[in-house]
């Protein structure tokens, strides 16, 4: 429904002032490729260097219809203008190209990114198309099918196509650069995160996926709580295509995928609307607070300096304890206070220890309550 989404992100560019803004994705046969450069290059301006330029095929057959393209070319056609639009990016001198679908005469932006280097990275899901084009052109990679059971099995193999084209077209690509989706909705509990997103995920699956797109394999599913099952298993990492359920069993779906995939740099939240506004919220909230510092690395040094504390709490509480004592006992004044203090406390433990004794289990009842 964003027919722009360098409009759509422009926009977001004047409320925002440090995310980084990409498009995802820009359907590259659908568009002449300099007008594609132009409009990566207007927005890298209005946000302030803060664009990044995703492209793709093109995944939906009906907007393939709908512009008169046939499918079977759509991914080399993909191709053949990232060649165009990565030698308008770089300010090339000024080249023609002419293309089944596309011309260019003496071709030349006026005017470069502000960025030194504008990221881009390509849509990848199952087939190796999209990693081949990151290798060939040493971009980064959004891996977008990796919300389903088939799109999961695929990532382990998925970063060697990338490697493998980038070694033949004399290129490189870093694993920093490839980010990989994950749909999830997450609460305090497991309990409560799936009811809050258990009605939103059947409409979305029978609704979405099934009777508007008609996703390969996706078959209707009638009750709610069996398809939730499928889509997360026993939750466990790695049991289902989603997580929902707590920061914990985020936390641990995604080193599953790190370990699973030998390593990526980007986690991409996808977002849709299984539960409401509110629960949406926070769920992005516990991800923020709880799951991000977690998965970068931020609670390690505390964790740390908690367990040194407990490991060596018995010799540390003892020397500090004496400091104390010792201060306390060399003034006279103090030391009284301390012993009155100290009396109090005794009393006050004495008093706790015979009203307990006088409600022990088979004692019966204090006389002045019977």
């Amino acid at each position: 429904m964003i027919a722009s989404p360098e409009m759509f992100l422009a926009g977001a560019a004047q409320r925002t002032h440090n995310i980084m803004l990409g498009t995802g994705v820009t359907s590259l046969p659908y568009h002449h490729p300099f007008n594609v450069a132009q409009r990566i290059v207007q927005l890298d301006h209005m946000s302030r260097g803060r664009a990044m330029f995703g492209s793709g095929p093109g995944a939906l057959a009906s907007d393939a219809r709908t512009l008169g393209i046939d499918p079977m070319v759509q991914r080399d056609r993909q191709d053949e203008a990232l060649g165009v639009i990565t030698r308008l990016l770089r300010g090339d001198d000024r080249f023609s190209y002419d293309s089944e679908w596309f011309t260019l005469n003496d071709a030349r932006l006026q005017l470069l990114p502000l960025q030194e280097e504008l990221p881009m990275v390509t849509a990848s899901s199952i087939s190796p198309s999209g990693m081949t084009l990151a290798g060939k052109y040493g971009m980064g990679v959004l891996s977008i099918a990796s919300n389903s059971t088939a799109g999961l099995q695929a990532l382990p193999t998925q970063w060697s196509f990338a490697e493998d084209a980038a070694s033949e077209h004399g290129q490189t690509v870093d694993r920093e650069n490839w980010r990989v989706m994950l749909a999830f909705h997450i609460a305090e509990s497991r309990e409560q995160a799936r009811n809050e997103a258990v009605d939103g995920l059947h409409r979305w699956h029978n609704e979405y996926n099934v009777w508007t797109l008609g996703r390969p394999n996706a078959t209707h599913v009638e009750d709610k709580w069996d398809l939730l099952e499928q889509t997360v298993g026993d939750g466990s990492p790695g049991a289902g295509a989603g997580v929902i359920g707590t920061p914990d069993d985020l936390i641990a779906a995604i080193r599953h995928l790190q370990e699973i995939t030998g390593g990526f740099g980007v986690v991409l939240g996808f977002a849709h609307d299984w539960a409401n506004r509110e629960q949406t919220l926070r769920s992005w909230d516990l991800v923020a607070r709880y799951v991000i510092p977690e998965i970068n690395g931020y609670t390690a040094g505390l964790r740390e300096s908690q367990e040194y504390l407990n490991r060596h709490q018995a010799e540390l509480m003892a020397g500090a304890s004496q400091a104390v004592v010792s201060k306390i006992l060399a003034n006279d004044k103090a030391a009284a206070a301390m012993k009155t203090t100290m009396e109090q406390a005794a009393a006050a433990a004495a008093a706790r220890e015979s009203k307990q004794s006088e409600f022990r289990p088979g004692g019966g009842l204090p006389a002045s309550l019977d």
